[in-house]
């Protein structure tokens, strides 16, 4: 299934100017189901591509596995939703990633089963219990140092690496970058929370060492964005745009270096400046 498909549209002009019709690039999104060793237990709405590292990301970052050993076998079954969705004449498809996990994991994941109803940027959707839905961060961050100018070369060379984002202009990305802010991986998806997933998965299959970098994502920081850099160990994030309350204080606690607002030679570090040197 690509990532990008082509539709018509019109495309209109300023006053004076030829209305033309085009052919517009569009990032697709399909519902893609994780199943673990069977069972359904989460369905989120992503873009398909790079859906082994998202499986790996998820699956790391939610603390359904401890580490990519755990995940045995991830295969990607497509499933034609014609028959329930509510778009006439269309035959609308979904994926489901069937991973296979060691039973430890798996009997740990039936205890504390919930069902996510996944919807793009919204990363909490089906959470049973208030308890639930804000988590303590478990992991151990790396304490890592960077200059201001890492922020700002990150931010800056993190358009260049985003191909389905300049075909469409309708996806998010998130980069591992060096503590000197040079991009080494980047991954895209119309979901800031799956981008997020998915890069997490591809470090974890590259053995990144979180103290040799930070990550930056194209959009703002939220709990569930700081959470699941918290759980990859990773002690920097640094967004483009705002953070929420529970994010920064989620942060500190988690001694995760948290910056905002990274946008040319500004930014707004809210959590563990004194880790963030002057350019």
């Amino acid at each position: 299934m690509a990532p990008v498909i082509h539709y018509p549209a019109r495309r209109l002009e300023a006053a004076g100017g030829q209305d033309a019709t085009v052919s517009a690039a569009l990032a697709e999104e399909v519902p893609v189901a994780l199943v673990y060793n069977g069972i359904s237990h989460a369905v989120m709405l992503a873009t398909p591509q790079d859906l082994e590292d998202f499986a790996l990301g998820f699956s790391l970052s939610e603390g359904i596995i401890d580490s990519p050993d755990d995940l045995l076998d991830c295969e990607t079954t497509p499933s034609d939703l014609s028959v329930s969705t509510p778009l006439a004449g269309v035959a609308e498809q979904g994926l489901s990633l069937e991973l296979k996990v060691t039973l430890r994991c798996f009997m740990r994941l039936k205890e504390r089963r919930r069902t996510l109803a996944g919807r793009t940027g919204c990363g909490l959707c089906g959470t049973e219990s208030l308890a639930e839905a804000i988590r303590p961060v478990r992991a151990t961050v790396a304490p890592v140092e960077v200059a201001a100018a890492a922020l700002a070369r990150a931010m800056a060379e993190m358009p260049r690496h985003q191909t389905l984002s300049q075909a469409t202009g309708a996806t998010h990305a998130a980069a591992w970058c060096g503590l000197d802010g040079a991009v080494r991986l980047v991954r895209e998806d119309v979901g800031r929370h799956n981008a997020l997933d998915k890069l997490i998965g591809a470090m974890a299959l590259a053995e990144v060492d979180p103290a040799e970098g930070f990550i930056a994502v194209t959009s703002r920081a939220s709990y569930e964005m700081v959470y699941k850099t918290a759980s990859a160990g990773v002690g920097l994030l640094a967004a483009v745009s705002a953070p929420t309350g529970l994010a920064v204080r989620t942060a500190a606690a988690a001694g995760l270096v948290l910056a905002g607002f990274v946008r040319g030679e500004r930014a707004t570090v809210y959590s563990h400046a004194d880790r963030v040197h002057a350019m």
